[in-house]
């Protein structure tokens, strides 16, 4: 019988393994060997180098998938065919995303992920698992793993171990299953009560609560080997709208997000966030105009990278939401986000003509190569660091 666990529960459970400890955590995943870095870049192609910067679903690498009428949820993608292999070859993403309907039992996915991980371009796993209703593996009841739930109840509780101790439990058997990177933990403050699509996903809508919480689930997250994803930069909690479905904003200046949003992220940055998502939400009191966050070189570079002194991955948010492709077709807004500063791009809409709008784009100089080398230097780092 699949058993559905509270939280106290679930952290008793799992303090009862081996190795479980609340105070002494390191704070960072291992740091990358430079040297074999710059080996392993100096031997790649461009188009190994700009395989390394997009991150797909399992769906886009399968050529039986494209030809076929039924949807992803249909089809239920859940192991590698020979065809995959075969597209993987020539188009070796650095990374894949999977969702639900990717996911059926233990035994199905660590085949599944076995077999992910040796496609050409050696990709990183990832999930969204964030705890309540955003739960790919905890959300199956094939599997009998603790259900943890949304963050902003931890949040309420106001205690900071708790969340540490999420952060490891979902850590634990993500890592067991095969997983690199879990898409969490939200960073954003929930100011806006109508915000329909963070809610009870972030901590709190105090930055000071949210901020300890935040660093506390990543450690946790580190400890079992598995990346924290820590977004949506610049926050997505001051909105209304949902960027899945289109055009939202924020109208907070760039000093007003310092005093709210920013502790959050800058919390993280200071305790190692290996890597962080961006938000396509648009800043016309920062930026000036409507271009969303994720396609601006003044979020990515000025903000992130030079104010706060961010020095890890930029994953977009999927790039297939309607904030995005609804503006922007799937080739141009790829080589803008990586103009911006973006290290990988998640999800394009159509990989083939994202990879190869990119690959031109460095060709005709609009993209340098220098600037490839940057983003893909960052990403086998994050490998090494994980072990891949």
């Amino acid at each position: 019988m699949k058993r559905h666990f509270s939280l106290f529960v679930a952290l008793l459970v799992f303090c009862a393994l081996p190795g479980c400890k609340v105070s002494g955590h390191k704070t960072a995943l291992p740091k990358a060997d430079e040297d074999v870095v710059r080996a392993q870049l100096s031997s790649m192609t461009l188009r190994e180098k700009v395989g390394q910067l997009f991150c797909v679903r399992p769906e886009a690498l399968d050529p039986v998938f494209q030809r076929s009428s039924e949807g992803m949820t249909s089809y239920r993608m859940q192991a590698v065919n020979e065809e995959t292999k075969a597209f993987a070859a020539q188009y070796p993403v650095g990374g894949v995303a999977l969702f639900s309907h990717n996911i059926d039992n233990p035994e199905q996915i660590k085949a599944f992920t076995q077999a992910l991980h040796v496609l050409p371009g050696a990709p990183l796993l990832g999930v969204d698992e964030e705890g309540g209703r955003v739960a790919r593996v905890g959300g199956n009841l094939n599997f009998d793993v603790p259900r943890i739930p949304a963050m902003g109840k931890l949040g309420a509780a106001g205690d900071p171990a708790q969340a540490y101790e999420a952060g490891k439990v979902i850590g634990h058997y993500l890592k067991e299953y095969g997983f690199d990177i879990d898409f969490a933990p939200v960073a954003d403050v929930n100011t806006n009560p109508g915000n329909i699509v963070i809610g009870d996903r972030a901590f709190s809508s105090n930055p000071k609560i949210a901020a300890p919480m935040v660093v506390n689930f990543m450690k946790g997250l580190h400890e079992e080997g598995i990346a924290a994803c820590i977004k949506h930069f610049p926050g997505h909690g001051d909105t209304v709208g949902d960027s899945h479905e289109g055009y939202v904003e924020t109208f907070k200046t760039w000093e007003e997000l310092l005093d709210c949003e920013m502790v959050t992220f800058k919390a993280a940055i200071k305790a190692g966030a290996p890597l962080i998502m961006t938000a396509h939400v648009s800043l016309p009191n920062v930026i000036g105009d409507k271009t969303p966050g994720t396609l601006s070189s003044l979020i990515l570079t000025d903000k992130l990278r030079k104010e706060l002194g961010y020095k890890g991955v930029i994953i977009t948010d999927a790039m297939g939401m309607g904030a995005i492709s609804q503006h922007y077709d799937t080739g141009r807004s790829a080589v803008m986000c990586l103009k911006a500063g973006a290290d990988i791009v998640l999800m394009p809409e159509d990989l083939p003509l994202a990879f190869e709008s990119v690959l031109k784009a460095v060709q005709d100089g609009t993209l340098s190569e220098e600037r490839i080398d940057e983003s893909v230097r960052r990403v086998l780092a994050l490998k090494q660091s994980l072990g891949r």
